[in-house]
């Protein structure tokens, strides 16, 4: 097979229209497994194919950029680096971005193998062109850029090069094209600096987080929507809180949801604004975070009971969200009836809404009736048992009407909640206490669909599972449920036949 490629690139070498011969070479490459690809190709010369990439006919640009991809793919990223760097630079700035693209994708290669960077370092010229690529129109050669150089930048001696010599000012320049490249330099700012304190800390010197944060409060809503997304990212390191805290984002963030109220535009970026919280909730501490700033928890309550359906799903996530650990049901709890005025407007939600924010409430409503067993406490089951009565005055009955309408989502979302209290001793009375219900687990004829059947499989493994559904199902029914587990989702009951002789 080596021959044949051997064979193959000198046939395109000097041919006019080398079409039928970069066929055959794809066909061959392609017919080899990667890890044996890479032992065939090794000693070969490459050069001829980079050339075929100086064309405008596009089937020989396409099939030389595959090639390439696969046999650059199959050889060792130092092997690249050592041999093919030039070629790599000049498909920088070839006018074709599937050239670009995959340039930039073995550098991306070489700068994670710890030999082979030291080749891309030593290159201002290949970087300075890579950092250019981040302002080009074609957003997939962009990302590709982004994700080079943040790759780059896990070694010090990417930092370095980086943001302590003249690629800085270019990085600074690019940034500079227009509002849509200059978040493309804050993204991949903000990568940067979700690895360590110390890519943080080059970031930082370099001023460009200072200037990220201070888009917070431009005068553009757009722009300052951006920014929150960000920092909301930033803030997913624990190192990348601890310095928005020292500087004082999380009150600022917090005033910027008080002063909402009165800013007429405040719908394109409040959500951010919640959302940032959100995460920070679930990351450090629901109850701190709320006790804090207890304007995201205000906020999220009045978004709650508005009528603009995109403030109330994103209020359904972070309650949702907020609620899935039980430090964050406590926090809930204590807010009283607050709290029980929203779970009766999610009530209403789940069955009235549209159907995609019922969806989304449905799966709020799961996540703040989760409660693993190793967590089941009497209080809190109490509490769960309290919430899901005051959802509606037959909630069981609810859940089972939107699992049984004709919309997939819909239904398993209901089948969901239902999974939730399975494990529950007191959901598991209310299932048996509910007539025809035990029934409607263990019916096969409903919910046809792959995602039905696995829904309510799910459902069915919930109860096995719980060491208190024997006692409480009693026997035959907890029987029935095994079965209906050990024969599976899909289990289709065979029909017999009888054909009776002279029968017309």
């Amino acid at each position: 097979m080596a021959a044949s490629i051997e064979s193959l690139l000198s046939e395109v070498s000097g041919l006019e229209d080398p079409i039928e011969e970069l066929q055959n070479l794809k066909t061959a490459v392609l017919a080899i497994p990667l890890n044996l690809l890479g032992e065939t190709v090794s000693g070969l010369r490459l050069e001829v194919l980079f050339s075929l990439l100086n064309t405008n006919d596009r089937e020989q640009t396409e099939l030389c950029v595959a090639i390439l991809g696969r046999i650059l793919q199959a050889l060792d990223p130092l092997h690249v680096a050592q041999n093919y760097r030039a070629e790599l630079q000049g498909g920088l700035n070839h006018f074709d971005d599937s050239v670009k693209i995959l340039a930039m994708t073995q550098i991306g290669r070489i700068v994670e193998h710890c030999e082979a960077v030291t080749e891309i370092v030593n290159n201002q010229d290949l970087l300075k062109e890579v950092i250019h690529c981040i302002a080009l129109e074609k957003m997939s050669v962009a990302k590709e850029a982004i994700q080079a150089l943040a790759k780059l930048s896990h070694t010090k001696a990417g930092l370095d090069a980086l943001f302590q010599s003249n690629l800085l000012k270019d990085l600074k320049d690019v940034m500079a094209t227009n509002d849509v490249v200059r978040y493309r330099v804050y993204e991949l700012v903000v990568d940067i600096s979700s690895v360590s304190p110390v890519s943080l800390g080059y970031c930082a010197n370099s001023n460009f987080i200072s200037q990220l944060l201070g888009e917070l409060t431009g005068d553009d809503v757009l722009v300052r929507a951006t920014a929150i997304e960000m920092v909301t990212t930033l803030a997913h390191s624990q190192h990348g809180r601890q310095y928005l805290a020292q500087q004082g984002i999380m009150d600022k963030i917090s005033n910027m949801i008080v002063g909402a109220e009165s800013d007429p535009f405040s719908s394109f970026y409040l959500p951010g604004l919640v959302k940032f919280f959100g995460n920070l909730a679930i990351m450090d501490s629901p109850q701190q975070i709320c006790e804090c700033y207890p304007a995201f928890l205000q906020k999220v309550f009045h978004m709650a009971m508005e009528q603009d359906p995109v403030m109330m799903g994103v209020a359904l996530d972070t309650l949702g969200v907020l609620g899935s650990s039980v430090e964050g049901k406590q926090v809930l709890q204590k807010t009283g009836e607050k709290f029980q005025g929203v779970l009766k407007r999610m009530s209403q939600l789940a069955r009235n809404a549209p159907t995609e924010l019922r969806v989304r409430c449905l799966e709020a409503i799961t996540m703040l009736l989760t409660l693993p067993a190793e967590q089941q406490t009497e209080d809190l089951l109490g509490l769960l048992e309290y919430w899901f009565g005051s959802l509606s005055s037959q909630p069981m009955e609810m859940f089972r009407s939107i699992s049984t309408q004709p919309f997939p989502e819909l239904h398993c979302g209901a089948l969901r909640v239902l999974t939730a209290i399975a494990c529950q001793p007191w959901g598991q009375k209310l299932m048996v206490a509910t007539p025809g219900f035990v029934e409607f687990i263990v019916d096969r004829s409903t919910g046809p669909s792959k995602e039905l059947k696995d829904a309510k499989f799910e459902l069915v493994k919930a109860l096995v599972n719980s060491a208190s559904t024997a006692e409480i199902f009693g026997n035959q029914r907890y029987l029935s449920l095994r079965t209906y587990m050990r024969e599976g989702p899909y289990y289709v009951t065979a029909v017999s036949t009888v054909t009776v002789e002279g029968a017309e």
